[in-house]
């Protein structure tokens, strides 16, 4: 008798989870972020491969626009410190307020990094 194939045995079995709706959905997404049907996905994760990195898109263009506002932030603010003749105007309310969008971009730009490190926001899904 020739021994079976590895995808022959591994078809060989079938593992029946239950799930709750949400538990399914957030399966079904998480396979689809990382390109894998989800038998795949499960019997990747359940044996602890790493999956393969996939970076979600509009994540990162979110990220580069971010990015590009702190650029055009910051640059404001160094006009602003080198005593350049076109900030002569700005109040010390302006250049607090530029101070303060500063903080309020970085922390959209650190939230959007949570959101990728932690998709389901570090939530446990109960066993």
């Amino acid at each position: 008798m020739e021994n079976p194939t590895p995808a022959a045995t591994r078809k060989a079995r079938h593992l029946r989870v239950p799930v709750l709706p949400a538990e399914e959905a957030e399966i079904k997404r998480l396979a689809a972020a990382a390109g894998l049907p989800v038998a795949a996905y499960l019997r990747r994760v359940g044996l602890g491969y790493r999956l393969p990195g996939i970076l979600d898109h509009r994540r990162v263009e979110e990220l580069a626009r971010i990015n590009g506002d702190l650029g055009r932030l910051g640059g404001l603010l160094k006009l602003w410190l080198t005593n350049d003749e076109r900030t002569a105007a700005f109040g010390e309310a302006t250049i607090r307020a530029v101070l303060a969008k500063i903080a309020d971009t970085q922390d959209q730009m650190h939230a959007v990094m949570r959101a990728i490190v932690l998709p389901h926001g570090g939530s446990q899904f109960s066993s």
